[in-house]
């Protein structure tokens, strides 16, 4: 599940505007897919702990 998470995560950030075609010249999009990221694994952590 982790390599999923992760193969996605780097997809959508790297590829997402070509994917998608959303236009992110600022990186607002990118900035939110990380936090999203950040957000999961950190509460992830914390359920199991």
């Amino acid at each position: 599940m982790v390599v999923l998470a992760l193969g996605s995560f780097i997809g959508l950030f790297i590829y997402g505007g070509e994917m998608i075609g959303w236009d992110d010249p600022a990186g607002h999009v990118q900035l939110a897919l990380f936090m999203a990221f950040l957000f999961g694994i950190v509460s992830g952590y914390r359920v199991r702990a």
